[in-house]
């Protein structure tokens, strides 16, 4: 284990520095199957250590390091151990792969969950779960249920604060010194930065986004270009707000959280005037769309918002672009994996993003809690 730290600092110093933090301490394999961490300390079963080779030594040391770093045992809240240790792992398994670390033989791994949260996961294994919560705990941190773990193991609720801001720091320093030697690959930073970032709740920024456009002022906005006449003359501008909504239906959304979203822009209409246009799109505008709202209109969520298709953007773009008039936003809902438009509209456009995947323009809003 130590000569595997060694070589994660020399190669992979970001993981490095991450696992340094952690004391290791050695586990009874009553409770603890290979290795499992606190936020303080990383437990591990010797039996399960010999039987790596020192690239797997360094995936399963940066495994439980990046937990930490992501206080995934700062965020579990009230979810079922072990399936959030399963979302957990599903989560930080495939940045440790892309990173070119090699896997040990219990890694588990699903192509589709790159990228997402563990929280974006956990709803999917449990919604999937066909059997008792023992046989489904596949999670490679094998840490047994928190009655079996010693009592000096737990985590002190008092200290959790103060643990994950201590993380938060940990994180930032050793990006910083990656970044500094030349060696923080990008799918690392980009870990950092969206993890970071400071962010309001997603629903108080889409709000706060929404109402701020529903001034009563005069506006500048650029005409559509099918007009043809270049210049702009002021209009006065009601406190309606003129919105498109788009809905990705790629497959990768989930029925519920677009009834979620559909709610919160219901909801929104009860605070500003919106008239609204709702596309649904893959590769494609769904059949059947658009469907206006009037302000007085319910936001309906019985909507079949079925697609399937890969996911691309400019359909939706191109569709405003033959509009007589721009929106004052283009709402787009989706996870931000797909083809977008080669240059920036000249209307405002908000992207509600879950997942990790950046936006080449317009405002992001992560949509993780």
């Amino acid at each position: 284990m130590a000569a595997a730290r060694t070589r994660l600092i020399l190669d992979k110093p970001f993981l490095g520095a991450l696992a340094l933090r952690l004391p290791l301490v050695e586990a009874d394999a009553s409770w603890c199957q290979s290795t499992w961490s606190n936020g303080k300390s990383l437990y591990y079963n010797p039996a399960y250590i010999d039987a790596l080779d020192v690239d797997q030594t360094q995936f399963a040391l940066s495994r439980e390091a990046l937990h930490c770093a992501l206080l995934h045992f700062y965020r579990r809240g009230s979810r079922t151990q072990n399936l959030w240790d399963n979302a957990c792992d599903y989560a930080v398994n495939p940045l440790l792969i892309d990173d070119g670390l090699k896997p040990t033989h219990d890694t588990v791994y699903l192509p589709e969950f790159a990228g997402m949260t563990a929280e974006e996961i956990y709803p999917l294994l449990q919604d999937n779960l066909q059997q008792d919560e023992s046989q489904a705990s596949g999670s490679d941190g094998g840490s047994g249920s928190e009655d079996q773990r010693p009592r000096d193991s737990r985590p002190d609720p008092g200290e959790m604060d103060t643990l994950a801001a201590q993380w938060r720091q940990r994180m930032a320093a050793a990006a910083q010194q990656a970044q500094q030697a030349g060696k923080l690959s990008p799918e690392m930073a980009r870990l950092v930065d969206f993890f970071l970032q400071p962010k309001l709740p997603w629903r108080a920024l889409l709000a706060q986004h929404l109402t701020a456009t529903a001034r009563n002022d005069y506006s500048y906005t650029r005409p559509s270009s099918r007009r043809g006449d270049p210049a702009v003359f002021p209009g006065l501008r009601s406190d309606e707000v003129e919105l498109v909504v788009a809905v990705d239906t790629s497959g990768s959304i989930r029925d519920d959280e677009v009834e979620q979203f559909f709610a919160e822009i219901d909801a929104i209409k009860g605070q500003v005037r919106a008239r609204i246009t709702l596309l649904c799109c893959d590769c494609e505008i769904v059949t059947g769309f658009p469907l206006v709202f009037e302000p007085w209109d319910e936001f309906r969520h019985d909507i079949d918002v079925k697609g399937g298709g890969g996911t691309d953007f400019r359909p939706v773009f191109d569709w405003v672009e033959r509009q007589d008039r721009p929106p004052d936003t283009l709402v787009y809902f989706t996870d931000a994996r797909g083809r977008f438009p080669p240059s920036e509209p000249h209307w405002p456009t908000l992207w509600l993003v879950k997942g990790g995947s950046d936006v080449p323009f317009g405002v992001r809003i992560q949509l993780n809690d």
